[in-house]
């Protein structure tokens, strides 16, 4: 493997014992492929882990920091160029097949902590809520517009629907013309818009939820972006 780019980084040689750049990249990949990333846990490696003392042939152990310079100053401006002909060299040996490429761009939650669960319980307790503020809402508007839209006190979706069905449609009526930023002033029809589509939102968002714990009580946030990936 041609590796006069990475030594290149370096503005001089090395002291006598010092690990080579050719060994520090040895160490650094070996670790990658054990699930090591930390350069502590892999200073840590070079102490105790009789494989990487093979790698360093007999050099001193680097330090953390070392290993940390090493990675971002020197090994990151050609990581590109030397993974790709690594895989090449992999693939010559047979190791690889060439026929599959993997691209992970999975963005997960690094706590699982008791906040990404979402529990059925709260989530249908908020519901409820949210359609109580909904049911209110129509009502309020039917007496702000001179609407009627509620039957026999029961507000159902359909009710929701039509409301916001008309609200448009005055809005189209009237030529109003939706505001943003500081110093506008809304409209009404603006504000009432706004918060419905609100409420709509957030209904969607409970009725996913919901979806996804189906007979369960709870699940992990991180769960379901691994199925939105998938």
């Amino acid at each position: 493997m041609f590796l006069g780019d990475l030594y290149r980084t370096y503005c001089r040689e090395g002291h006598k014992g010092e690990p080579t750049p050719r060994q520090l990249l040895k160490i650094l990949l070996y670790a990658y492929m054990n699930h090591t990333y930390s350069s502590r846990e892999i200073e840590k490696a070079c102490r105790r882990d009789i494989n990487f003392m093979w790698l360093l042939e007999g050099a001193d152990i680097p330090d953390h920091a070392t290993i940390a310079r090493f990675r971002t100053l020197h090994f990151a401006p050609c990581a590109d160029r030397i993974m790709a002909e690594f895989s090449e060299f992999l693939y010559g040996l047979g190791e690889i097949s060439g026929e599959a490429v993997f691209i992970d761009g999975t963005k997960i939650e690094a706590c699982a902590n008791k906040y990404t669960f979402v529990w059925k319980k709260a989530v249908t307790k908020n519901q409820q809520k949210l359609l109580d503020r909904l049911a209110a809402f129509v009502a309020e508007c039917e007496t702000l517009y001179g609407l009627k839209i509620i039957y026999k006190k029961q507000v159902k979706m359909k009710h929701v629907k039509k409301l916001r069905k008309k609200l448009y449609a005055m809005k189209a009526s009237e030529g109003i013309e939706f505001v943003h930023g500081s110093g506008k002033r809304k409209s009404e029809w603006q504000k009432s818009i706004e918060t419905l589509e609100g409420y709509l939102e957030k209904l969607k968002e409970y009725t996913k939820k919901l979806y996804v714990c189906g007979e369960r009580n709870s699940y992990s946030k991180t769960e379901w972006q691994s199925r939105q990936i998938i």
